[in-house]
């Protein structure tokens, strides 16, 4: 397999937006070990546009340093800090991560929170593409099957444990999520000028019918290939981009993650046709699920309730963001809008079947 740093690929930069690098290489002098300035910088694309380098001294010693998008942001976007914590906590633990090598939470150095952590040796897989050049038939499988361990992995672990106790609210994640969300999709109506009755209907019945929550754990929140560095042994070498993780409900993260992988029982198309999981050699989509519940001895008959509300969850999200489109908030340039309406209505559509395998099982 092909591999390469934490973000790929790699774009070379003289004068990295975002950094004063003379005042960085100064804080990293003083509390970084392993560095020694003056250091070169690469611009690595990827990572929910947070501006992410690596940075090479002159004795080949690397690092990845990683901050906040430039512009004003949202109050718990692009959270560095719990990025950091996360790394640095889960990093004695069997969920790979990078190592944590130093945090400034000091603004007045480059104008934001950054940290810097370990380069590791793998690449996420996005797309087909990066499927068919990193990732051989004959192990897709074995990649799949780390993919799905090391979740189950990252919910056996007690925060409390790790010192993560307070990252989030531990009781009514779903609750809470089912809140957030259906706020968002009524406020994005007017801007989108879309509506759906499904959308209301899905949220009161998922409302309605939400599953006791056993013990809170770590929930990652975006869990894919996409956010996993894939190794030269083809299993995954670290997880990354953590900045939206939290306390919660481990099914729900579960679900969002098996949202990747088609099945061979699906009737219609279950991801998109870019997915890096639809070519051949990855497992479906329930015997992961399966893998999982071995391994993490979890009930899984109520599978079908999360992936609903996952897949209402995501319509509500693009909703969201085709309303920005639509209001003139974001520049809708080489975006295809009416893909966008119809991912939030396929969303809508494959919620309900899975409330109706819930309903009929």
């Amino acid at each position: 397999m092909t591999t390469a740093s934490n973000d790929s690929p790699a774009i070379a930069s003289d004068q990295p937006p975002g950094y004063d690098t003379r005042a960085v290489e100064a804080w990293i002098t003083r509390h970084v070990e392993g560095l020694t300035p003056p250091l070169t910088w690469t611009r690595l694309t990827g990572g929910h546009s947070n501006l992410t380098f690596l940075i090479e001294d002159a004795g080949g010693n690397r690092a990845v340093i990683r901050r906040p998008p430039l512009g004003e942001l949202l109050p718990k976007a692009h959270d560095m800090g719990r990025e950091w914590a996360l790394i640095k906590a889960l990093g004695p633990t069997a969920v790979p991560v990078p190592k944590a090598l130093g945090f400034c939470e000091d603004t007045s150095v480059t104008g934001a929170a950054f940290y810097l952590m370990s380069v590791i040796d793998g690449q996420p897989l996005y797309t087909v593409q990066d499927t068919l050049r990193l990732a051989p038939q004959d192990k897709r499988e074995q990649i799949a099957h780390s993919f799905v361990d090391v979740l189950a992995d990252l919910h056996s672990i007690e925060p409390d444990a790790v010192g993560l106790g307070d990252l989030g609210k531990k009781d009514d994640y779903i609750g809470r999520q089912l809140k957030a969300w259906y706020r968002s999709w009524n406020a994005s109506i007017g801007p989108a000028s879309l509506d759906d009755p499904r959308a209301h209907s899905l949220h009161d019945f998922l409302q309605a019918n939400v599953p006791e929550q056993g013990p809170a754990r770590v929930v990652h929140g975006d869990y894919g290939l996409h956010n996993c560095l894939i190794g030269p042994q083809c299993t995954v070498a670290a997880v990354v981009d953590w900045e939206i993780s939290t306390l919660g409900d481990p099914l729900a993260d579960l679900a969002y993650a098996l949202n990747w992988f088609p099945d061979p029982s699906d009737t219609e198309p279950w991801v998109g046709a870019d997915s890096p999981t639809t070519v051949p050699g990855f497992p479906g989509r329930l015997a992961l699920a399966r893998r999982y519940g071995e391994r993490t001895g979890r009930d899984l008959s109520k599978l079908d309730y999360y992936v609903a509300f996952n897949r209402w969850k995501t319509a509500a999200i693009v909703h969201g963001v085709y309303a920005r489109y639509m209001e003139g908030k974001k520049s809708s340039e080489g975006i295809d809008l009416e893909n966008m309406r119809s991912r939030i209505l396929l969303a809508l559509t494959q919620s309900e079947q899975a409330l109706e395998r819930l309903t009929n099982a």
